[in-house]
């Protein structure tokens, strides 16, 4: 302790030298402490853009039950509007939307699943078959896609579901003739195709996953419960290679992990969950031909808005 005028001095003159260094950290700690202070009062989401995107996540969640398409070809639409109408938006815009829409299915499609299981429709054995080849092929297919230009997605996303809807509209029933599935390197060449292309379109792989297993003989119910299953595995590698793909990026929307904006896959898998059970218990019980050309002409509008858009 300090007694004598002059150390009490110099006592008081080493307070204030330390006060000014403690003000004036350097410039790499200050900007650091600036950067994570403006993002920790960065809110999350802003009120309405939680209802719109739990808006999205409640249809996508249905349609993933009702139908075993996973939900993406209603999430990323709904995406490409809502992220640059929330300032969410820039240049991975398109981007942002396919990933986060993957990470999504994650959660809705567990949900669909698990309902379908309960019920005993699940094949698990066509499970096993399919999940491997599907596996490489999603987390190769977003890493792919992490270095396309967002227009281009736009432009697939759209003529994929242009295609989509038109097969769904002019299918004809399915044969209830037994078809035996192919060997298992044409399933797994199979399974591959379909994961890339559903983790570049930010879909679980149900529109193609369904029709594939109707066309050799799986009953419709059967192939939408199996391939809600086979879509968990599929959306969650595609969500860990655009993780990849994002990270370190520039201009991504905050609170983003590489190209999936984590707030918002929070707002959409909260209304989506309990709504790809409600999707799947009517999926027992309503005309599931009509609904699909419902869905198909849904589809056609979507594809054609992205394409002109």
């Amino acid at each position: 302790m300090c007694f004598g005028p002059g150390c009490q001095a110099g006592c008081a003159s080493a307070r204030r030298e330390a006060r000014y260094y403690a003000a004036t950290p350097s410039s790499r700690s200050h900007c650091i402490l600036n950067d994570s202070a403006t993002l920790s009062r960065t809110p999350l989401l802003d009120t309405t853009a939680a209802i719109a995107f739990a808006a999205v996540g409640a249809a996508a969640g249905l349609f993933a039950g009702l139908l075993g398409i996973g939900g993406g070809a209603v999430m990323v639409p709904a995406l490409l509007l809502l992220l640059p109408a929330f300032d969410m938006g820039g240049t991975w815009t398109a981007h942002q939307a396919v990933a986060t829409s993957l990470a999504t299915v994650v959660a809705a499609g567990s949900a669909s699943a698990l309902s379908h299981h309960r019920r005993g429709a699940v094949q698990w054995v066509l499970v096993r078959r399919l999940v491997p080849s599907l596996l490489a092929g999603a987390a190769c297919g977003a890493l792919v896609a992490g270095w396309l230009p967002g227009l281009w997605l736009k432009r697939l996303f759209g003529l994929f579901l242009l295609a989509s809807g038109a097969r769904m509209l002019l299918a004809r029933p399915a044969s209830t003739k037994p078809r035996p599935l192919p060997d298992n390197r044409l399933l797994s060449a199979g399974g591959a195709g379909i994961g890339a292309l559903s983790a570049v379109l930010g879909i679980g792989g149900g529109i193609m996953i369904v029709p594939y297993l109707a066309r050799h003989g799986v009953a419709l119910r059967n192939a939408v419960a199996t391939s809600s299953a086979c879509g968990v595995p599929l959306a969650l590698a595609g969500s860990i290679g655009f993780v990849l793909s994002g990270w370190g990026r520039g201009g991504l929307a905050p609170h983003s992990l590489g190209f999936v904006l984590w707030p918002a896959v929070l707002a959409i898998a909260a209304a989506a969950m309990p709504m790809a059970n409600v999707g799947a218990r009517l999926a027992h019980r309503l005309p599931t031909v009509a609904l699909r050309r419902v869905f198909a002409l849904f589809l056609l509008v979507v594809g054609l808005r992205l394409l002109l858009g």
